[in-house]
């Protein structure tokens, strides 16, 4: 689509929010017409709705998949010889999955903005990437789940990566102290689901197997995973005290995104807040499903001006967010700050059942 190629190689928070809501708004309407002409499936969801694509449409009114749809259903706008790279979500417990169908194209914008909002967080040169995950031995590079997706997505910002799990994914503590070894006068960078980090960076590790408890030049990215945290009750601030107090470590960042929608990835910033990049942008819905009021807390509706090859622009999670309004918080530059308390418990969406 055109309209990327305008902001492609701008920094990632540089958009005025007057201009950038002008731009968004016609970028969205360009996208959401662009599926609706390539994709039946979805087409078909958009006559349910009685929707039709416009291009003065208000971002409001842009319909959105309640994001379980993509666990039922295979939205693609891309011939099948097209595509490049299927992505899986995490399964759950009816074992389903999402399945994400990207062409070359996509793959190469979702890298190019991967790197345009990483160099916002940590600078532009390339680091040792110690990952909390072991090895896959049987890569299949057209399927990814999430954490291959991640993994993969992260180490083009690694000049080298070692994965601290052996095959029966306990720590290598023999490979964990090479890589301490080699990088203890260096900065590095940690990766990892934020379960595993909690899992293996808090309860798991002995201290008194590493070389250096000393993990203060490491700069740690963890994301997902909070299902589990939340039901042992520990929030991000207490992981994050727990891992300053066992391992000295206090350059920590949370991001936050779906498999689903490429392009939306948001990282928090020194202040505690997700911030939406050019890229993209939030809105947050009542249990109505009507624009919630300002300061209150609802259903975050994501959108994002990359995915070309399935109708993911716009997407109903089942997250519950907020949208913050700190004039304080300089991070970054332009773009919404909001915060994620949670998921929807049992949730029922609506609008499942225009197709």
């Amino acid at each position: 689509m055109q309209f990327l190629d305008k902001i492609i190689n701008q920094n990632a928070f540089s958009l005025d929010p007057s201009f950038k809501s002008k731009f968004f708004l016609e970028s969205i309407n360009s996208l959401t017409s662009h599926h609706f002409k390539r994709s039946n499936l979805y087409k078909d969801y958009l006559k349910g709705l009685n929707y039709i694509p416009k291009k003065n449409n208000n971002l409001s009114d842009i319909p959105f998949l309640p994001v379980r749809l993509f666990k039922d259903f295979d939205f693609i706008s891309i011939k099948k010889k097209e595509i490049f790279k299927t992505l899986l979500s995490s399964g759950t417990t009816s074992n389903k999955v999402s399945k994400i169908f990207i062409d070359k194209t996509n793959a190469f914008n979702q890298m190019k903005v991967l790197q345009k909002i990483f160099y916002n967080v940590i600078g532009n040169s390339r680091l040792p990437m110690l990952v909390l995950d072991k090895q896959n031995q049987n890569v299949d590079r057209k399927k990814f789940n999430a954490s291959a997706a991640a993994i993969s997505g992260f180490s083009i910002f690694a000049n080298k990566i070692v994965y601290m799990l052996d095959q029966k994914n306990d720590i290598d503590y023999k490979k964990l102290n090479t890589f301490l070894s080699e990088n203890k006068d260096n900065q590095f960078l940690i990766f990892g689901f934020t379960y595993n980090v909690y899992n293996y960076l808090i309860k798991k590790i002995n201290p008194s197997k590493l070389i250096s408890k000393n993990f203060s030049n490491a700069f740690l990215i963890h994301g997902g995973g909070w299902k589990k945290m939340e039901e042992k009750k520990i929030n991000r601030l207490q992981l994050n005290s727990e891992l300053e107090k066992k391992l000295a470590l206090k350059n920590i960042r949370n991001y936050y995104g779906l498999v689903e929608q490429i392009g939306s990835i948001f990282f928090e910033c020194k202040c505690g807040y997700f911030i939406a990049s050019n890229y993209s942008d939030i809105i947050i819905r009542d249990e109505n499903l009507k624009i919630s009021k300002k300061g209150e807390k609802g259903l975050v509706q994501l959108l994002s001006l990359l995915p070309t090859s399935y109708p993911g622009h716009s997407i109903l999670t089942e997250d519950i967010g907020e949208i913050v309004h700190d004039k304080k918080c300089k991070c970054f530059g332009h773009g919404k700050r909001f915060l994620i308390h949670g998921r929807l418990q049992n949730a029922e969406l609506r609008g499942c059942s225009n197709i």
